[in-house]
């Protein structure tokens, strides 16, 4: 007992005679990642995502100069660039999706829906996946109609715009995991985007550490009269959909009801955006989506895998899936000019330095189990890594009624620990692993129970 003491003491010193170092070290690179970003850049390419025209899923696939076709060429050749730029560091290519028609859906004829990818491979954990998506597609009032005028300047230029944005920062570096960019199509007639590529990375057995689906980062201007350029949304489901019985059963009992994979990404963005862009408002929305509605980041959450939505605070429905017109002296129709370039950098930049922490960080702990019925303390346990860039793990812990961890304790380069005198029955705890740079993975809650 007295060596286990001892060991974690010196773990402990060792961690804070280390850390301001570390921690200037990492909020070096993270702080030259927010400067980086570029309003202009994300406006230009929302202008030309624009001049498409229509971005309908079964717009023109031929023309050079107009429909989804030539957008999501242009996107390809954007992400060729960028690669050039990095010798050569993203493997593009396109995801291509058969639809078979049917006319009581919104896909009324056959259809390729056709995703762009860009993969930064990682230096250590190649299939390890942390994504960044937005939507090539637009529509209008008339989610059939694919030849009228549909500029989707923010629903959703803004979140594709993005996406290329984060993707010329970040190449700039090396992470030890991988990032993926993805232009995603067929979002409006049904997320046929997403789901053909939440099922080509379940058939390859990819390593998804989450997805961050960008869908409405450019509106700061809501239909309910707000004005806000600093506040935003991150939706995320409670506990995955495809849980066990057993699991499900083991919850009522152990608690997690808002602990889920997902519900833990968007812990880790929230805290990573006040750490460091504390100027910025991010909301938890504890729900999946809007009300009754839905984003490409379902189809993945679908699969088990762990993703968000990250959204403007304020929606103005007068600009989404409109056709363009003036009636009764009110404007219809989502138009570049009601995209806000300043904001949409800065959303940019939230997915940007989560991006970079997320593939900086160690890989989250593994088998993470609890102990402590009937105990004066509670007990930790998990599969320790191999990992030699792994300085540490460090347990969290918070109150059963609060959304964020409040309480935290780094303990070392162990397998388990005994939090002495915290009583199980008052708080929820999890388990994040430390990297010898400074960056933490998302927290893994407990999946099994200490006997």
């Amino acid at each position: 007992m007295k060596t286990t003491i001892a060991i974690s003491l010196i773990f402990i010193c060792i961690f804070l005679f280390i850390s301001p170092d570390l921690k200037a070290q990492e909020s070096i690179k993270v702080y030259e990642i927010i400067d980086a970003v570029s309003a202009n850049r994300i406006e230009k390419d929302i202008q030309k995502l624009v001049s498409f025209g229509t971005r309908h899923t079964l717009s023109d696939t031929t023309s050079k100069t107009r429909g989804i076709g030539a957008a999501r060429r242009w996107i390809n050749s954007e992400f060729e660039k960028i690669s050039e730029e990095c010798n050569g560091c993203l493997e593009v290519s396109y995801q291509y999706y058969f639809v078979k028609g049917d006319p009581e859906t919104r896909i009324k004829e056959d259809a390729y829906v056709v995703n762009v990818v860009a993969i930064q491979r990682g230096t250590k954990n190649p299939n390890s996946y942390i994504i960044m998506s937005g939507d090539i597609d637009s529509r209008v009032s008339d989610p059939m109609n694919s030849t009228d005028e549909s500029p989707g300047a923010n629903d959703n230029a803004s979140g594709m715009a993005g996406t290329l944005e984060a993707a010329r920062i970040l190449t700039k570096y090396n992470f030890p995991n991988s990032i993926v960019y993805a232009g995603l199509s067929g979002e409006e007639q049904g997320l046929f985007g997403g789901k053909y590529m939440a099922e080509v990375a379940k058939e390859q057995n990819w390593d998804i550490i989450g997805v961050l689906n960008n869908d409405m980062i450019g509106n700061i201007k809501g239909v309910d009269g707000a004005i806000d350029n600093r506040t935003f949304r991150i939706f995320s489901e409670p506990t995955p959909v495809t849980e066990t019985e057993e699991e499900r059963r083991r919850r009522r009992f152990y608690g997690g009801e808002v602990d889920g994979i997902s519900r833990q990404l968007a812990r880790y963005i929230h805290k990573t955006t006040l750490e460091y862009m504390p100027e910025m408002n991010p909301m938890m929305i504890y729900r999946l989506d809007r009300f009754g509605r839905g984003g490409h980041h379902r189809p993945f959450n679908d699969a088990g895998f762990a993703g968000v939505r990250i959204m403007e605070a304020h929606e103005n429905y007068n600009r989404q899936h409109q056709d363009i017109r003036v009636e009764d002296g009110i404007e219809y129709g989502d138009v570049i000019e009601g995209v806000d370039f300043e904001y949409a950098r800065k959303l940019t930049a939230v997915n940007a330095i989560n991006l970079a922490s997320l593939a900086w960080a160690p890989l989250a702990p593994d088998s993470v189990q609890i102990g402590g019925v009937v105990e004066p303390s509670t007990r930790l346990k998990w599969k320790k890594s191999t990992d030699p860039e792994l300085l540490g793990y460090k347990i969290y812990w918070r109150y059963t009624t609060s959304p964020q961890w409040e309480f935290s304790r780094f303990v070392g380069d162990v397998d388990e620990f005994t939090l002495e005198g915290i009583v199980i029955d008052n708080y929820l705890f999890g388990v994040a692993t430390v990297g010898k740079n400074g960056f933490e993975s998302v927290i893994s809650f407990p999946s099994g129970v200490m006997r």
